[in-house]
């Protein structure tokens, strides 16, 4: 045992021990419904609209949602929420209304299926191999993270804890597939919820309630150079992007991230897409991501306004709060210090189990998409294709995805080792996204909605919105970058105030770019595809969903009329 943050008692230990067998025992008793690969890798399509939508959203609630968005609390205050309203309710709500019906009606098994099946084959395998590649970064990052919390909190040796991570995550996605990854999803959910909302009101009473972090903030904040209140509103000072601390102008933040990162995110991600595509009907897959978006709006104040907290904290010594490491305040921290200052015996190991399941929704979800994207999209593809015997294959492509599992994991591990050498792997991998997923929605979004497109353009216009955003990338860096992984490789012609508003960028001249080029090349190429091959897939070409036998208060466009009033009010209130 190492030197640990944490002293913990036997009931802390007995309420993360309780809690790892919950999450093994779900996955042994789905073990028994694993007959196909249907079952295994698509849950059957059998998840009702609540499940999936809390799924939905505690997958995206994985380590660098808890961990890295307290931080950024403490680092841009009220700000952050903007990746959390404009940057994901209205594209979850335009993935309701308009792009579920074409993922889940075309019976498309990923988002690279339904890329072949409304453009070509090598769009699909362009898309299905970046994705592989990404989802295994990701889940490594999670490992890292996780055996480096498990490390510094508890002092547990760094591989052990690796391995014992990787071990549990393997053992019930293994055993229940996608099943038991959305139910445990579920069960974290709840787990980070009960683990986490102490340290709100503990904090705010300690501060003196809202009011109180307001009068706390005022000197730190102007001592920044900013306005007094500028850490607890969201849009009042993005005129100019050296009035505010995210250092993005209100235009940036509308396109950059409200339309192109958000949209590119929620629409396009098939990680976060999979959990609406395992609902029961076309109406609950629809509601899906309507009902993730309610909690979605509230969490913010279950993990930004602990970080606006610890940051009035850290600036008061009688307060005996720190997130200082090495001479330097280290944001990442911020959660896990606050637990610290807060949770006394019993209730710190319910904390630090709501740590353990974020980080394991995180690396559980990515490693379910895996699976799926490996065995249909490129071993199915390009390995070992259907026979027509739909038994025998069902059966044998099951065996592959639990391979996949095993593999998925054992690559994670090795690039959970690959993060240890990387310090700003994190801001990397958000670069990779704005660079994959914004092209990506642009060649979507064309295909969706213009029967023009072809799979020449498809393709040509997802390579060349990467070249852009590649090349933007190299050509621009961040204040303060210290390693050409952050940008500048190629030379600076621009310097943003920081990594964020670099990535916002990235993605706008990505997304942009991928547009014209997909757009330009169709209108120069033949449409193979005939209209009764694109009914389902293309908008003009599809029935409209009618939704009459349906209670009113669960139809789709009710509820996607209550999350977007919902959070213009949270905007207004904190504008």
């Amino acid at each position: 045992m190492g030197n640990a943050l944490f002293h913990l008692e036997w009931i802390d230990y007995a309420i993360m021990i309780i809690y790892f067998m919950f999450v093994l025992g779900i996955g042994w008793v789905l073990k028994r419904y694993m007959k196909d690969a249907n079952a295994f890798l698509e849950a059957g399509r059998s998840m009702p609209a609540w499940v999936a939508g809390l799924a939905f959203i505690s997958t995206n609630l994985g380590a660098l949602e808890v961990m890295g968005m307290a931080g950024s609390g403490a680092k841009y205050g009220m700000l952050t929420t903007h990746f959390y309203w404009i940057g994901a309710i209205p594209a979850m709500v335009f993935l309701a209304i308009f792009m579920m019906p074409f993922y889940y009606g075309s019976k498309a098994r990923s988002v690279p299926e339904y890329l072949k099946l409304r453009f070509d084959e090598k769009t699909r395998g362009l898309n299905a191999i970046l994705f592989a590649v990404m989802t295994v970064l990701a889940s490594g990052i999670s490992m890292y993270a996780l055996a480096l919390l498990m490390e510094k909190v508890l002092g547990w040796d760094f591989n052990l804890s690796l391995l014992l991570s990787a071990a549990i995550v393997l053992a019930y996605t293994y055993l229940g597939g996608l099943s038991s990854a959305i139910y445990n999803e579920v069960l974290q959910f709840f787990i980070i919820v009960i683990g986490l909302l102490p340290i709100v009101f503990l904090g705010l009473h300690e501060v003196g309630g809202w009011s109180g972090l307001k009068e706390g903030l005022a000197p730190i904040v102007s001592g920044k150079g900013f306005a007094a209140d500028s850490f607890t509103t969201t849009w009042k000072y993005t005129d100019q992007a050296t009035s505010n601390p995210l250092g993005v102008e209100w235009y940036g933040i509308l396109f950059g991230l409200g339309f192109v990162l958000s949209f590119g995110y929620w629409c396009t991600n098939f990680l976060i897409v999979q959990r609406a595509m395992a609902a029961k009907s076309t109406t609950a897959a629809r509601n899906t991501p309507l009902i993730g978006a309610i909690p979605k709006m509230l969490i913010p104040f279950l993990i930004i306004v602990p970080g606006i907290i610890a940051l009035v904290l850290m600036n008061n010594p009688s307060s005996g709060f720190s997130i200082t490491e090495n001479g330097k305040p280290n944001y990442d921290l911020t959660i896990i210090m606050l637990l610290k200052h807060y949770l006394p015996t019993g209730v710190l190991g319910l904390g630090i189990t709501a740590l353990l399941a974020s980080f394991m929704s995180g690396m559980a979800g990515n490693v379910s998409a895996f699976n799926t994207v490996w065995t249909y999209d490129i071993y199915q593809s390009y390995i070992r294709p259907a026979t027509g015997d739909k038994e025998a294959d069902s059966k044998h492509y099951l065996k592959v995805g639990r391979m996949a599992t095993v593999f998925g994991v054992l690559v994670s591990i090795a690039a959970a080792y690959l993060a240890g050498l990387f310090g700003n792997i994190m801001d990397f991998l958000q670069t990779i996204f704005s660079m994959i997923n914004a092209p990506l929605f642009a060649v979507i979004f064309l295909g969706m909605f213009w029967k023009r497109a072809t799979g020449h353009g498809a393709f040509i216009g997802l390579l060349g919105g990467f070249l852009v955003a590649l090349l933007h990338h190299g050509l621009t860096v961040p204040a303060g970058a210290t390693t050409l992984v952050k940008g500048g490789w190629l030379g600076v012609l621009h310097t943003y105030p920081v990594e964020m508003a670099q990535n916002f960028w990235t993605a706008i001249y990505a997304c942009a770019a991928s547009a014209i080029i997909a757009v330009v090349v169709s209108l120069t190429t033949t449409q193979k595809k005939t209209d009764d091959e694109l009914r389902g897939l293309v908008y003009s070409l599809t029935p409209k969903i009618k939704e009459d036998h349906v209670v009113w208060y669960m139809r789709t466009n009710t509820l996607a009329i209550f999350v977007l009033t919902m959070m213009v009010i949270l905007s207004i209130l904190f504008w």
